[in-house]
């Protein structure tokens, strides 16, 4: 009898806790856990815009890491955390093939547990895209342009 009556408060207790959103508290006091500290969370949180909790499935061999929790809606369960050599500077690009797959949900199996992708001598190593960056492809030109840019400096007059 006494065992029914304490289950029922108990049960009260966490139907007020989640109306309250204390249990959101403890998710809060969790993922700064999980962070490292304060200012670990708060530099993650700067960095990425977000604070997440998950498991590590894994690292890439440029560092960056990847997480998945299923608690997380569909198309937000799995993220990346650049590697900290990038500081600010990163984008999508940085994502190499295999790991991109498994980030937009192509296979279940992340890379480092799938044995059947083929491994080619011929296959390039992964580059990120450098459009915008002063190593950005320019292609060599020998004609001259068509159009010519304006210079304020130069005198319009013909003579």
């Amino acid at each position: 009898m006494l065992w029914k009556h304490l289950s029922g408060n108990i049960a009260l207790l966490s139907t007020m806790a989640k109306f309250l959103g204390i249990n959101r508290l403890g998710r809060l006091f969790q993922a700064i856990r999980e962070a490292g500290g304060l200012k670990q969370a708060y530099l993650k949180l700067y960095r990425n815009d977000d604070l997440k909790t998950g498991t590590l499935v894994g690292i890439d061999k440029y560092g960056n890491r990847y997480f998945e929790n299923p608690y997380y809606f569909y198309g937000r369960n799995r993220w990346v955390e650049f590697a900290p050599h990038v500081n600010m500077n990163y984008d999508g690009s940085q994502i190499p093939a295999e790991w991109f797959g498994w980030m937009h949900y192509k296979t279940d199996l992340p890379p480092i547990r799938d044995g059947c992708r083929p491994k080619y001598k011929w296959i390039a190593d992964h580059s990120e895209n450098l459009s915008g960056t002063k190593e950005a492809y320019m292609p060599y030109t020998t004609t001259p342009p068509k159009v010519e840019a304006w210079n304020p400096n130069k005198s319009s007059k013909k003579e």
